[in-house]
């Protein structure tokens, strides 16, 4: 008999600010997460291509946020690690990105696997805040970014609400502030442009479905597109993939939810 405590083999815990994601990658053309990215490879090796660098064979690497990429593994299953940016205090990310850049990629891959064993035999993933989460995978926390709460304010509005059409208009009134002064101060808050933030937010909540069986259509009018081919555009920019080619490669992805993503 296998362990009773063992989630699936493919599994994403899924919070508002991390993801860990260990299952199916697919063939993706260029992407663009808006997240800091660690992956490494359940088995063999990554090809990764990065706009004006030499092509790379690894079996792990980091990526930065809403850096154009394509990857292409020899083994069809992968770990991933999401962190938003605007999450974390920037020198603790930058910190953790030139630690994990020091590393071997044969170490590196070492500790994202040792984090999958971990995270899959862990009893009470719903329950893991992101200082849990980052002790389970990088061994400690990451320090939060301090932020104007009236930025954090409209930040959650837009993790929980991406199918609301907040406009950067609506958000300034929220905020007590002109159109302008509130995207200057957003960007120097979050260091991401209001409009990057707020398309990849809504991309980002396509990852709460990946397992079902729902209508795309449907989909694409409750997380907030205008139509199908909008919808259809913007998630093969961010993560390489058509829509429909995520949720086949997600048919057998065990799905935990926690925060915001589980009230969503």
């Amino acid at each position: 008999m296998g362990d009773p405590t063992l989630c699936a083999e493919r599994f994403m815990l899924l919070g508002p600010e991390r993801v860990f994601y260990a299952g199916l990658l697919g063939r993706p053309k260029q992407r663009t997460l808006g997240a800091f990215i660690a992956f490494a490879s359940m088995e063999g090796r990554l090809r990764i291509r990065m706009a004006g660098e030499p092509e790379r064979c690894v079996e792990a690497a980091i990526m930065p946020a809403y850096a154009q990429h394509s990857i292409d593994p020899e083994h069809p299953s992968v770990i991933g690690v999401l962190v938003e940016p605007e999450s974390v205090d920037p020198e603790a990310l930058a910190h953790l990105a030139a630690e994990l850049s020091a590393l071997d990629e044969s170490v590196l891959a070492r500790r994202l696997r040792e984090a999958y064993h971990l995270l899959r035999a862990a009893p009470a993933k719903q329950a893991m805040d992101a200082a849990a989460f980052d002790t389970a995978v990088f061994g400690a926390p990451l320090a939060p970014r301090r932020m104007d709460p009236r930025i954090r304010r409209v930040l959650s509005l837009l993790g929980d609400n991406p199918g609301e059409p907040l406009t950067a208009a609506d958000c300034a009134a929220l905020a007590n502030l002109s159109v302008s002064r509130f995207l200057h101060l957003f960007k120097q808050e979050t260091g991401i442009a209001f409009r990057a933030c707020r398309a990849w937010k809504r991309a980002r909540h396509l990852l709460n479905f990946a397992n079902e069986t729902i209508n795309m259509a449907h989909l694409a009018l409750d997380i907030g597109y205008p139509d199908s081919t909008h919808f259809s555009h913007s998630i093969r920019r961010f993560y390489g993939l058509k829509p429909r080619a995520i949720f086949s490669g997600s048919r057998e992805l065990e799905i935990f939810r926690s925060g915001a993503t589980a009230r969503a």
